[in-house]
């Protein structure tokens, strides 16, 4: 259950649009927002008052834009390392969801152009909804689409995606799972007729169970790549992914290379997906 949200807000971007289609949603409307601006440090303490009252307008034009009830809503300013601030913030209010705006940089160019929603995806263990600030436009979230596959972040984002569905007028749930892992015979059951798919049959079971309009999708070819096409052919409003924490507890103060260099399914989706995307987390 989403009940406690932090919107990372920079004054820029689509992430005011997001929280208002998220606050749209029954089972989120009643949910306690923190609204975090980051300043930056400045050099010189002029700068350093510039920054502060720049910081303390973008926060108040952000609860005004989300014209939700103030006993809802708590506006914090910050000083430091927005990547690093996030994190902490999150942590202080135990977040049960990051909104965050992206770039949609991948790989170096994200590591070389000090990507904070990039950072803080590597190392938080909380569910982030990724936004991109200039690719798409908001719409209400109608239609989600849920990468399914065997692993327990998956079956989390499954339980996200009908707590967010159930109640939404109209609402349709996509369950996709590629099927170019599957042995010849059963990818051509799967293919043509994507409901006999083993690996989506609990879903199918726990959507039906909540009467949520559903329907099912085994892509062929290479994961990340289908699911992205996926998202544009089909008009997905929320795409979500599950992405479980895989680094040893020694690394969890560093980032886990493979996945800023873009090696991830989650990374892939992250910049490529044209729609919002929600990433579930489960540590390892």
């Amino acid at each position: 259950m989403i009940e406690n949200i932090l919107l990372a807000d920079s004054g820029i971007g689509n992430t005011r649009d997001m929280m208002k289609a998220l606050m749209r949603i029954p089972r989120i409307e009643r949910s306690r927002l923190t609204i975090l601006h980051v300043v930056p440090p400045q050099s010189g303490a002029a700068a350093m008052t510039q920054a502060w009252e720049a910081g303390g307008r973008t926060l108040a034009e952000a609860v005004s834009a989300l014209n939700l009830n103030p006993a809802q809503v708590n506006a914090v300013l910050r000083e430091g390392e927005p990547k690093d601030v996030v994190g902490k913030v999150a942590d202080e209010i135990d977040a049960d969801l990051v909104v965050m705006g992206s770039r949609g940089l991948k790989g170096l160019k994200a590591i070389l152009g000090n990507s904070v929603s990039q950072y803080v995806f590597q190392l938080s263990s909380r569910p982030m909804l990724l936004v991109k600030d200039d690719l798409y436009s908001i719409q209400a979230i109608k239609r989600i689409l849920i990468a399914i596959d065997k692993s327990d972040s998956a079956k989390q984002s499954l339980q996200v995606g009908i707590d967010l569905a159930r109640d939404i007028e109209g609402s349709e749930i996509i369950l996709v799972h590629s099927v170019s892992k599957l042995n010849a015979k059963l990818e051509e059951v799967v293919r043509d007729s994507p409901e006999n798919d083993p690996v989506l049959a609990d879903a199918i079971t726990k959507v039906r169970r909540m009467g949520i309009k559903y329907r099912c999708v085994a892509p062929q070819g290479k994961p990340g790549t289908r699911i992205c096409e996926l998202v544009d052919d089909l008009n997905v409003s929320l795409l979500i992914l599950g992405s479980p924490d895989r680094r040893p507890s020694i690394a969890k103060g560093m980032p886990d290379l493979d996945r800023l260099l873009g090696e991830s399914l989650s990374d892939y989706v992250r910049v490529y997906a044209n729609c919002p995307v929600l990433l579930t987390r489960i540590d390892a």
